[in-house]
């Protein structure tokens, strides 16, 4: 299976159509529907903008963080100094990398993208998850997203990490690959587990398709989620990744949950 070059004048040319047809369908949307802030419902300046005071909520992870597990530090602890999370437990990911903490804003942020399936919504994730996915990704990473299990599929109707990884893979010109992973096999709901529960609900679900080991042998995988919160999902699939041969995994989500808001 061959993937188009990163850069080429062709995928230029039908990235700068698809812009052109989107710039046209978003301005026929501000006509027929006022655009509101997907989490107040205030009015907004366009359907993919968050209000001043919501988007004021945000709490954007910045450095200094754990240079594994971006976990942000109260303070600069010096080059190289990882998080005690690193340490107990080293993931088998290289880099994971969230753009905000998951709080009260960014919640509804996803609940409406994950359970209302809001274009709209999903733009601003897209923007907002960019700035991480733009530190990990190199030329000729592979974009890819954690898998729903079909049964979960077919009821939501849509996957909201592999949305998230599209958006991403299309603005840095990088391969999408949203089949190469799959779940195998339908795990409980992982709210509500302790961590070593989470790990064992997702040991062996996620396989590299026979088809795609040839496509992910040897490349460097970003590995895109909405929300990392125990982490024991995207290590799973990390290690599926890495079982079919991937050269390395850096993981970037939207958001970061069990962190404590510094400041």
């Amino acid at each position: 299976m061959s993937l188009p070059a990163a850069g080429s004048g062709a995928h230029r040319a039908r990235r700068g159509f698809r812009d052109i047809v989107k710039a046209g369908a978003r301005q026929v949307a501000d006509l027929l529907l006022p655009p509101l802030c997907p989490v107040c419902r205030r009015a907004v300046g366009a359907h993919d903008l968050l209000c001043p005071q919501c988007w004021a909520k945000l709490r954007f992870i910045e450095e200094p963080f754990c240079p594994v597990l971006g976990i942000p530090f109260a303070a600069d602890l010096g080059d190289g100094i990882l998080s005690a999370q690193a340490i107990a437990d080293p993931p088998p990911f290289s880099r994971a990398r969230s753009a905000v903490l998951f709080d009260e804003t960014a919640r509804s942020l996803v609940h409406q993208f994950k359970y209302y399936d809001q274009a709209a919504v999903a733009r601003t994730l897209i923007a907002l998850t960019l700035r991480p996915a733009r530190e990990l990704a190199r030329e000729g990473t592979l974009v890819v997203p954690v898998p729903l299990h079909r049964s979960r599929l077919w009821q939501r109707r849509f996957n909201q990490s592999a949305v998230l990884a599209k958006g991403i893979a299309e603005e840095l010109g990088l391969p999408f690959v949203p089949r190469a992973l799959i779940r195998s096999r339908r795990t409980r709901q992982q709210v509500g587990l302790s961590q070593k529960e989470r790990q064992a609900n997702l040991r062996g679900a996620f396989k590299v398709r026979e088809a795609q080991r040839g496509v992910i042998a040897g490349h460097r995988i970003l590995l895109v989620d909405d929300v990392y919160t125990s982490g024991a999902t995207v290590k799973a699939a990390t290690k599926a990744l890495l079982k079919a041969g991937a050269e390395e995994v850096d993981v970037v989500t939207f958001a970061r949950a069990g962190i404590v808001p510094l400041g």
